[in-house]
């Protein structure tokens, strides 16, 4: 499969793998919003680098979010107040990979990625987009009319941009995308010029391009007159199944019973749209409405350069996701992604670095609980509630030594663990319990930070008999075991008697 080439593209590929693994804190400037959200996978905004955010999370949601939409910078050579959109071409593809390659590892089996772009960076981050996700799981390249006028500034106008979309795995991911609902529209098309007992109907073609022997027959309408299809045509249904239309009056030979035969679809059946790639914007919005959505929130003299209209990332959302799914957006912006994903009753995490995650980001959101009503409010009957937690970057779980950082706590460490020894991410902990779960048959268990309730150096974290007795008789597994300590005080023989592996902290913490 052809690849890209460039500049620091072998440590941009070992970047993902060397991030620091960082501990995740209420964010001190913003407590009290809203319970505690890790332990309810969601809703999150967190404020940080979206590089280290992504590798501190993914040890409690790998293989958990639904649907990931981002807005990355476009690289149009465009200097924005609020993030840099003006990087070096190879600059640009050592940003998106590592990212795109974290990002990758959270998406459940029916999980999509949604990533829009335009023709700066557009071609090149399919390519990329094709290595990291797979050149077969790529599903489409959607067309978004950005734009109602035409753009005079240019020597040829810009009215569109792309939304490329991944699915981790494709045939899953078509077993549980959403059709688009009927617009008022599509819905006027039905009608009911014979009364039909079932309701308003309309007819659609019942021939098919193509040639099937079996699919070659006459047709006597009810004039008498014969159809046979067309040349390079066949009926779309073999003679069984056209006589079984006719017995159940579903075909349509015109109101003179003359012409090429159609069926009739009703309404009542009608479960929707397939998706298609051209999106206009008096569908899914376009930039003027996107602006003014952000003036409501912020004042017209705040620029975030390119934001996305509500009405845009509703209709990914829709396709994508079910009520209570987790949407995941690690370049959050002005907060759209968060904003509508929580009005469709959607759980969320949203990572925006800097200081506009809580003077932007963190108002807006906050409003959204109030319930306001801009954007999809009211076409959702948006009235408001719910709530969610922020949190910022703490202290990396290990220094340069590869010691415990004294900051970390069990939960942390934990997560870490479980990832690296079963590729999941961990579910709730049980309070006061060194168990974290059971993986394909095996145990493991944590002694860290006095989780037994004894502190002291020499006992609750250290593996001796003391401690086999309390596991036995709280959280024991009949199976194999593998315990993490500060130490062990029990010999090889009975270590392999009771079935335990033992692993010394920290240096025995898989990398």
């Amino acid at each position: 499969m052809p690849t890209l080439d460039w500049l620091n593209r072998e440590d941009a590929f070992r970047l993902a793998a060397r991030v620091p693994t960082r501990v995740l804190r209420p964010h001190a400037q913003a407590s009290g919003v809203v319970g505690d959200a890790l332990a309810a996978h969601g809703n999150l905004l967190v404020q940080g680098d979206n590089l280290e955010a992504l590798a501190a999370l993914l040890p409690f949601y790998r293989g958990r979010v639904k649907c990931i939409f981002i807005d990355p910078p476009y690289n149009t050579k465009s200097a924005f107040e609020h993030y840099d959109d003006n990087l070096e071409h190879s600059a640009w593809l050592t940003m998106m990979l590592p990212r795109l390659q974290l990002l990758r590892e959270f998406l459940r089996e029916d999980g999509s990625i949604w990533v829009t772009i335009d023709d700066n960076e557009g071609h090149y981050l399919k390519v990329m987009m094709d290595e990291v996700f797979g050149r077969g799981n790529f599903v489409a390249n959607f067309v978004w009319q950005k734009r109602y006028s035409r753009e005079n500034r240019e020597s040829i106008g810009d009215v569109h941009d792309y939304v490329l979309m991944y699915a981790r795995d494709p045939d899953a991911f078509k077993s549980v995308r959403q059709l688009l609902p009927l617009t008022d529209k599509q819905r006027s098309i039905y009608r009911n010029p014979d009364n039909d007992a079932r309701g308003a109907w309309q007819s659609v073609s019942l021939l098919a391009q193509g040639f099937r022997p079996n699919q070659m027959y006459e047709i006597h309408a009810p004039s008498g007159r014969v159809h046979v299809p067309p040349p390079g045509n066949c009926w779309k249904v073999i003679r069984s199944e056209f006589d079984r239309l006719v017995a159940d009056d579903r075909l349509y030979f015109g109101q003179d019973g003359n012409g090429v035969p159609r069926r009739k679809e009703f309404l009542s059946l009608a479960k929707g749209l397939v998706p298609w790639t051209w999106w206009p914007h008096d569908e899914v919005g376009h930039t003027d409405e996107a602006k003014k959505e952000v003036n409501e929130h912020f004042g017209g003299d705040v620029s975030f350069g390119t934001p996305k209209p509500e009405r845009l990332i509703e209709r990914v959302i829709h396709i994508a996701t079910n009520p209570n799914d987790l949407i995941l957006d690690s370049f959050l912006g002005s907060g759209t992604t968060a904003a509508v994903a929580h009005k469709m009753g959607r759980r969320w995490i949203g990572i925006e670095m800097g200081e506009h995650a809580l003077t932007h980001c963190l108002p807006r959101l906050k409003k959204v609980i109030e319930g306001e009503q801009g954007g999809i409010s009211t076409a959702v009957n948006w009235q408001g509630g719910g709530g969610f937690s922020v949190l910022q970057l703490g202290a990396p779980l290990f220094d340069a030594d590869r010691d415990i950082h004294p900051e970390v706590r069990f939960a942390d460490l934990a997560a870490f663990l479980w990832m690296r020894e079963t590729g999941s991410a961990l579910d709730a902990l049980t309070p006061g319990t060194p168990l974290l779960g059971i993986h394909e048959g095996a145990a493991y268990y944590l002694l860290f930070n006095g989780v037994l309730g004894d502190k002291r150096p020499a006992s609750g974290n250290v593996l001796n008999s003391a401690v086999l007795d309390a596991l036995r008789a709280t959280c024991w597994h009949a199976g194999p075991k593998t315990i993490y300590g500060e130490a062990c005080r029990l010999g090889e023989a009975r270590l392999a008697a009771e079935g335990i592996r033992f692993k010394q902290l920290p240096h025995a913490v898989p990398r």
